[in-house]
């Protein structure tokens, strides 16, 4: 479900950069070349449909991230406790002397 999730999110992050590269910013833009389409649909529906495609797309890819977060898939092992709380339970008490260091002061030979 996640990688169908996935490919919906590429396929409305494409459509949305083409909406938007479309869209007549106020240099101009894409839109410019146009003209034909302009003058069939009117300027004023086309600015108001690219608007409403925009915040359409930008809403349903937020829905999609937002439910793609919900089914990202998780490891199912044997492992019930979190590695913090692994790393804790292996941690070696810092006050305790090791065993390998000697206690009293190396003797000192007289020659």
């Amino acid at each position: 479900m996640f990688i169908v999730i996935s490919v919906l999110i590429f396929i409305v992050c494409l459509l949305l950069i083409l909406i938007v590269l479309v869209q007549n910013s106020k240099g101009g833009g894409l839109a410019a070349n146009f003209s034909g389409s302009n003058q069939v649909m009117g300027v004023r529906k086309t600015t108001d449909f690219l608007e409403k495609a925009t915040w359409t797309l930008a809403g349903v890819l937020l829905f999609l991230c937002v439910l793609a977060a919900g089914f990202i898939p998780r490891e199912q092992g044997e492992t019930n406790e979190s590695l913090m709380q692994e790393q804790i339970d292996n941690v070696t008490d810092p006050t305790a002397v090791p065993g390998n260091f000697p206690l009293s002061a190396p003797e000192e030979e007289e020659e």
